[in-house]
């Protein structure tokens, strides 16, 4: 009788043991994904600092700035949904800072009716973030520009497209406001982090499991009829 039941018991401790540490995992990827969400909220809670151009996504990204100068009126609209501010247009500007240096300008949301309106060209001050944002994945349609829509933002071939440096600064506040836009400043509930509700269903998993095998064994162990 002991021999009949040595697979299923092996087979229960080997599938709960295996579904216990990936939920473990899940948990220890909790605490590190609370630290860097801690480290960006603390980024994004500080002063803005003047912005210089030689800023690097390792030490920089996140980091709150003010600039001045103004958009060319170059710009690409990247279509999005699901915003503070609903659903419409990224529009991605080529921005001129006083210095001289051409970057990307996330000017915030423009209403899925505005594409035909005139952009703000005027000299401007900004409050933004610093961010290196690649939204693209494999299934991401290429733009279609002719019509100017994009579909995902991504700092290196936008960057080529607008001959700007490859990294972009998401408007706060513009001083004056672009009429046509809603600025979406950067919050860390843009930032997925499930590693919670991952490990609870490990964890019930390994519950389910437990039950599956005791119920397995049972039936082992259960006379059969003669």
């Amino acid at each position: 009788m002991l021999r009949q039941i040595i697979f299923p018991v092996l087979l229960g401790i080997a599938g709960c043991g295996v579904l216990i540490w990936l939920g473990l995992w899940q948990i220890d990827r909790l605490a590190w994904k609370e630290d860097i969400l801690a480290n960006i909220n603390a980024r994004l809670a500080a002063d803005p600092q003047p912005f210089a151009d030689d800023v690097t996504e390792a030490d920089d990204e996140y980091t709150r700035v003010t600039l001045s100068g103004a958009p060319t009126g170059q710009e690409l609209q990247v279509l999005v949904s699901g915003t503070a501010a609903g659903t419409g247009y990224r529009v991605i500007s080529r921005f001129e800072t006083e210095d001289g240096s051409a970057i990307l300008l996330d000017q915030g949301l423009l209403p899925l009716d505005g594409k035909a309106a005139e952009p703000l060209v005027a000299p401007m001050q900004v409050i933004g973030t610093v961010l290196w944002p690649d939204d693209q994945n494999s299934s991401t349609p290429d733009p279609d520009l002719s019509e100017n829509i994009w579909f995902a933002r991504n700092v290196v071939t936008m960057a080529e497209a607008l001959d700007t440096r490859p990294f972009m600064v998401v408007a706060t506040a513009t001083t004056p406001a672009d009429p046509r836009l809603t600025p979406l400043p950067i919050t860390t509930a843009d930032i997925k982090n499930d590693h919670f509700e991952y490990a609870v269903t490990w964890f019930l998993l390994a519950i389910v499991w437990a039950v599956m095998s005791l119920f397995l064994i049972l039936r082992t162990l259960r006379p059969k009829d003669a």
